[in-house]
């Protein structure tokens, strides 16, 4: 059986450790000026070489050579703190510490995980760690320091462990393969790197997975052992938000499981070119907007669906953006007073239709026998600006503009499900058709229905009735006939993320 190649590279010696010269450098220095602690703490995150480094201390303090580490003395002794956590063997500990070493000059106790002992274990430990025989040096190794107690801390000689940054695990790896004659690309070590977050071990397991593929391995080969989504994928999933194209984001997304890509990890993928574009000032959305999506998307990975949590963050943030896009009218151009103005100059026996608009003279006031078909177009024209109502007495497609145009200064959120919806007229009805079940039902409800249909009678002066429908194949915008044949897929992709979703046949 092959060794690991994260075995087979441990550093020992302390001049081989990579990546915490800040540490070696004063253990190096205390070793010869004779220096030796009774106990130190290494703290830092799992496979930067806590573990290595107390090896490699315990045989340096002896002044015994450390070549392999199958090897065992009697007198460095490694307790796994996680399957040794009650007082019971920590009462044996103090029992046996009081034993003169065998052969060497100290016995050395390393302790991993140590955050793992119980309450009672701790205190136990508490007393040997204050008064340790003059032959005894502890070593303690923990990834998560801040369950230790402060009493226990302050008794030892701390020394915080750093992740290792990339440019330093991209060069350790080059020279691993190297030696192992693994042919691999620069691009493909770096997203090894950028995976294993600092972690020199898991890098070089990645690594010892990959090394079997019988060609020259890429990065596209990383990606597919990883699970890491294309990055055309995830930027074509930050447009469909910034543009609120909520179709384009439901088909990436279905088309990225279909791909086998984990939900949890696409969502971290995303939150990292999020976090870049903050620190490089490159802004996808507005600040606030951003900041919301990256607490949404660190709750993705723990969340208990984190397929329909991805979605569901993703869809919310395209409703609370208002894209220059063809999905929406641009706000600079939906109908503003200069075009009440030209009708206003266009209107028969309105006395001031001569008048050149940069006229500044003051309105002359009318003569009383002016006629009554030349009040009117004034008295229309204050009607106008004073209400809506009388701009449109028919239900149609420039009438509802201007529904939408209410519903956004009021409701946004509705205003962005209701521009998304397909509106047929008939008298005193609005069929509105939607693409997707949850937009269906989110209008349905009877406090936005409500709501909509008191924005239409103040907007227009009419009552109408509001349904709510979802397009089908055949329905699916009758104003503008699709000869291509279109499936359903979207409606089962929502349905099956949402599961109680109910798909209404209109």
């Amino acid at each position: 059986m092959g060794k690991a190649l994260y075995r087979k590279y441990r550093s020992r010696s302390l001049s081989e450790i990579v990546g915490q010269e800040h540490i070696t450098s004063t253990l190096q220095n205390a070793l010869k000026q004779g220096g030796v602690s009774h106990a130190y703490l290494f703290t830092g995150p799992r496979g930067v070489g806590k573990t290595s480094v107390a090896r490699i201390l315990a045989y340096a303090i002896n002044d015994i050579p450390y070549t392999d580490e199958d090897e065992t003395h009697l007198d460095i002794i490694e307790i796994d703190a996680a399957s040794n956590r009650r007082i019971d063997e920590i009462r044996t500990l103090r029992e046996r510490i009081h034993n003169a070493p065998t052969s060497a000059s100290y016995k050395v106790y390393i302790i991993d995980e140590v955050h793992m002992l119980t309450k009672e274990a701790f205190n136990a430990l508490l007393k040997t760690l204050e008064e340790p025989p003059a032959h005894v040096v502890f070593i303690l190794a923990t990834t998560e320091v801040h369950k230790l107690p402060e009493t226990i801390v302050s008794r030892t000689q701390r020394f915080n462990f750093r992740p290792i940054d990339n440019p330093q695990a991209v060069k350790h790896l080059q020279g691993i393969a190297k030696k192992e004659n693994i042919d691999i690309d620069t691009e493909a070590l770096e997203l090894i790197s950028a995976h294993s977050r600092g972690s020199f071990r898991d890098s070089i397991s990645l690594l010892d997975q990959v090394r079997h593929i019988d060609h020259r391995i890429t990065a596209k080969d990383i990606q597919a052992m990883l699970g890491i989504a294309p990055t055309e994928s995830l930027e074509k999933l930050i447009t469909g938000v910034a543009h609120a194209d909520t179709a384009s984001i439901v088909n990436t997304l279905k088309n990225i499981q279909e791909q086998g890509f984990q939900a949890s990890m696409v969502a971290k993928q995303l939150a990292t070119l999020l976090r870049e574009a903050l620190i490089n000032d490159k802004h996808y959305f507005d600040y606030n907007i951003t900041t919301n999506i990256l607490k949404e998307l660190i709750e993705v990975p723990v969340s208990h669906d984190p397929v329909s949590y991805l979605e569901l963050a993703l869809l919310s943030a395209a409703t609370k953006i208002n894209p220059g896009s063809s999905h929406s009218r641009p706000q600079s151009q939906l109908p503003t007073q200069p075009e009440q103005t030209i009708d206003k100059q266009t209107t028969p026996n309105n006395p001031e239709s001569n008048q050149t608009p940069s006229s500044t003279k003051p309105k002359k006031p009318q003569a009383k026998s002016e006629s009554k078909a030349d009040k009117a177009p004034e008295v229309s024209n204050t009607a106008a600006n004073e209400s809506p109502k009388s701009q449109s007495s028919k239900l149609d497609a420039d009438a509802w503009q201007s529904v939408l145009d209410a519903v956004k200064q009021k409701h946004n959120t509705l205003y962005s499900i209701l521009r998304m919806a397909t509106p047929k007229f008939d008298k005193n009805t609005v069929v509105l058709l939607f693409d997707f079940p949850f937009h269906q039902k989110r209008i349905n409800e009877d406090k936005n229905k409500q709501a909509i249909i008191g924005i239409v009678h103040s907007s227009i002066g009419q009552d109408v009735e509001l349904v709510c429908e979802l397009a089908t194949t055949q329905s699916k915008k009758p104003d503008k006939p699709d000869t291509t044949p279109k499936t359903d897929d979207s409606v089962d992709t929502i349905s099956n993320i949402f599961g109680s979703a109910e798909v209404l046949e209109s």
